[in-house]
């Protein structure tokens, strides 16, 4: 049941708790590592300072952070701000999925890794018919060849590579 403070409130009121806590600890977080970060610079300006805006831009986000906490409706968190925040997370996923593909990258090379996420990423996103996976084998190579030759992109060979005799390495470093 709503609270009269809820229903004045203007706007989606799920996730807003979380969002300020997380907003504010944040801040917090970079605001106290300021002093490692940044140098305050002997017979400078007070407002060319290399602290100086970045302070005033940290110690703004803590402050709006706070009065938006403080203002809001209601402060304990709810299963629907667990839920709503659950729901901003998952894009999350494809981030992880990147950070995956360009760890592997030098490691097991440009050209078997694409091959290997483009499918995986078409089977995530639903599209799981063989046919379709075999076009996202068939779009991974097109990406690196036209990456590899005709954008002459220099991506470093894989780890893997230095496994293949001499004249077949030196290809598939320069190629793929």
């Amino acid at each position: 049941m709503s609270t009269p403070e809820e229903r004045r409130w203007v706007g989606r009121l799920q996730g807003q708790v979380i969002f300020a806590i997380a907003f504010l600890v944040l801040s917090l977080l970079l605001l106290s590592q300021i002093g490692t970060q940044t140098t305050w610079a002997a017979r400078t300006a007070f407002f060319a300072q290399p602290r100086f805006w970045p302070a005033v831009a940290l110690g703004g986000m803590v402050l709006f952070g706070a009065l938006h906490f403080w203002r809001l409706p209601r402060r304990r968190i709810r299963r629907t701000d667990v839920t709503e925040a659950k729901i901003w997370a998952q894009p999350l996923e494809y981030a992880l999925w990147f950070m995956g593909y360009v760890m592997l990258v030098p490691v097991l090379g440009y050209l078997p890794v694409t091959m290997a996420f483009v499918p995986a990423m078409m089977w995530r996103m639903g599209y799981r018919r063989p046919w379709f996976l075999w076009l996202g084998v068939a779009f991974g190579v097109a990406v690196v060849m036209v990456f590899k030759t005709f954008l002459q992109v220099r991506i470093p060979g894989g780890m893997i590579y230095e496994y293949l005799p001499g004249a077949l390495r030196a290809f598939f470093i320069v190629n793929f």
